[in-house]
Order: C-alpha cells, then structure tokens, then sequence
C-alpha cells in the first residue's frame, strides 16, 4: 500500500471556504478513484493561516498513477485552487505503508 502526503495553505477567513471546495473536489477525485484505499484532510490554524494536510491509501502505485496521472510526483490541482491557496506544494511525497490498523 502506498500513502500520499501534500500540504497547501491558506489565509485563516479563507479555511472554511477552502474544506468545503475540497470536500468537493479532492475528496471526490480521491475517493471515486479505483484503488484508493481512504483519505484523511485535515487542518491546523496558527498565526493567520491554516495548513491543510492531505493523507490518502492507494492499494498500489497503478492507482496512484490513476489518480495523479503520467508523473505521480507532482501534486494534483483543480480550478479553483489559485483563489485560495496562498502557498502550496508543488510535489508530494510517497511512503510504503509497512503497517497499519
């Protein structure tokens, strides 16, 4: 199993908005992929912005490719992540999961 890690940022007032266009649209993408074993979004406020953090399972690295495309290195963006996003990564990072409950 794989797992996919990827942070973004946003102004604190925007964080609200931004969870709800995620839900949206990353959550659907993630979930409605074949192969994707969960996710988990999560969020931390401090000083004026809130970090997103991004957790998903991929039971190999054919689903992963399914859902990032050509290069699954490079993180996933949809249309509307420019309006919120005031700092992103541009990758993301893969681990091997080797146990997990």
């Amino acid at each position: 199993m794989i797992m996919r890690v990827w942070r973004g940022w946003t102004r604190t007032e925007d964080a609200a908005a931004y969870e709800k266009y995620l839900l949206g649209t990353g959550y659907v993408g993630y979930t409605s992929t074949e192969g994707n074993r969960g996710v988990c979004f999560t969020r931390r406020d401090e000083n004026g912005l809130s970090e997103f953090l991004l957790t998903s399972l991929w039971e190999s690295w054919e689903a992963v490719t399914a859902f990032a495309g050509e290069d699954p290195s490079r993180a996933v963006f949809y249309d509307e992540d420019d309006r919120f996003l005031v700092e992103r990564e541009l990758t993301v990072t893969h681990y091997e999961v080797f146990a997990a409950a």
